[in-house]
């Protein structure tokens, strides 16, 4: 004779319940987990955020490029549009998401983003390395002053608040392949879905 009764039938349906909500328990853990391994190592943010929250605009504009280049293993120099056409999009995320932070949402990718597309910017405009919508846009947040591009003149910048909505981060954008890169990141940010709203 066995020791096991046979389960009643309300016992059976709670008992269903049950594993049913361990198994959709265990995927949310499971899905947890999957995301946890695609946010970056939020540490390497720290510098960056107390210099933004510091409003030490222009050491935040130089930890912004240090972020993007220790990221990809590479230096100003190494650092290509293809490497940017790679880039980890959680990574632009987190910079964008500080820089719209600590500024009340004066500066950041998403910002400059919707700077160049109100220049007439857009997903052609990039691919077709058209610089007009790029000279737009530094007309409008200060990189470009009486047709002229100020990255030699960048140690005069303003760099509190008051500064051109959207200047920042700025530093980035000087690359060794101009117009290229610029194209590039832009592409990239609108891959990425970042975006103002």
């Amino acid at each position: 004779m066995s020791d096991l009764t046979p389960v009643d039938g309300e016992l059976a349906q709670q008992l269903s319940d049950v594993v049913k909500q361990l198994t959709l328990l265990n995927e949310k853990v499971a899905l947890i987990e999957e995301q946890l391994t695609l946010i970056p190592d939020l540490d390497r943010y720290g510098k960056l955020q107390r210099l933004l929250a510091a409003g030490d605009f222009r050491a935040a504009d130089q930890e912004t490029s240090n972020v993007i280049l220790e990221s990809a293993v590479r230096t100003r120099d190494t650092f290509t549009p293809e490497d940017m056409k790679q880039f980890p999009c959680n990574i632009l995320q987190v910079i964008d998401r500080l820089w719209r932070t600590y500024s009340h949402d004066r500066f950041g990718f998403s910002i400059q983003l919707d700077l160049y597309q109100k220049a007439d910017g857009n997903v052609d405009t990039l691919r077709a390395q058209n610089a007009q919508a790029l000279q737009k846009l530094g007309d409008t947040n200060g990189w470009r002053i009486d047709g002229q591009w100020q990255g030699d003149n960048y140690e005069n910048w303003d760099f509190t608040l008051s500064a051109p909505h959207g200047c920042f981060p700025a530093i980035w954008w000087k690359s060794p392949y101009g117009l290229k890169m610029a194209n590039f990141c832009f592409l990239r940010i609108i891959e990425c879905n970042l975006s103002k709203n």
